[in-house]
């Protein structure tokens, strides 16, 4: 009777938002190479071809996957002002990018957007329009935000130490290969800004560069506009 009630649980009906999360799980775990139609029957306890019922392939199931992904960054704030909306959606967009790691080179990929993502995209166009970026300048801020959010994503998931320890012990390792005689600004920087100072965070260069970001949209919204 046990058995009989577990495989009636295992036959209970998907839905296609399960799914896309345990195939999400999956690349979390072991990288977007890791999901596979069985692998994902596997971990749902069902047979890969039943999962056709809720996504048409490969390419559906990375869709869905990416959608999964905009849905977790947070949508800039309708009020409050424009600057502090997209300082927080970028922040957002770090943080869920870090803890999906392998979605940061396949945001833009995909030629067949979910409504999340169509959503996420509007109101951010929105937000600016409503700032009264013009239509010119709000496809500059936006491509230039991205780009930004991306590539700082992509050199941080690529650096060779996950604590700060595991930095002290890299850049240890480092310091040896360049003396400061040979290379006296790389020597400057480690000792005086970076890893060399008590507390230093590397990612703490994202909001200063993305500050500096926005204040040089500002001027130059404001200098359109007048």
């Amino acid at each position: 009777m046990a058995a009989t009630r577990h495989a009636a649980a295992r036959r209970a009906p998907l839905s296609r938002d399960q799914v896309l999360q345990a195939a999400v799980a999956l690349a979390d775990e072991g990288g977007i190479g890791a999901v596979s139609m069985r692998k994902l029957g596997q971990v749902l306890g069902v047979e890969a071809m039943s999962l056709y019922n809720h996504v048409a392939g490969k390419g559906d199931l990375m869709d869905g996957m990416i959608d999964v992904v905009f849905s977790e960054i947070g949508l800039p704030a309708a009020d409050g002002g424009w600057k502090p909306a997209m300082r927080q959606r970028a922040l957002s967009a770090r943080a869920v990018l870090g803890r999906h790691r392998w979605a940061i080179g396949l945001m833009e990929s995909r030629k067949s957007p979910g409504p999340a993502t169509l959503r996420h995209h509007d109101a951010v166009l929105g937000c600016l329009r409503g700032a009264g970026f013009s239509v010119e300048l709000t496809a500059h801020a936006y491509s230039l935000l991205d780009s930004y959010i991306y590539g700082f994503a992509l050199q941080e998931a690529s650096l060779p130490f996950g604590t700060a320890d595991e930095m002290e012990q890299v850049t240890q390792e480092i310091a040896v290969q360049m003396p400061a005689e040979a290379y006296p600004h790389l020597a400057e920087l480690a000792t005086e800004h970076t890893v060399m100072q008590p507390g230093y965070q590397y990612g703490s260069e994202f909001q200063i560069g993305l500050d500096l970001i926005l204040d040089a949209l500002e001027r130059t919204a404001v200098r359109d506009m007048t």
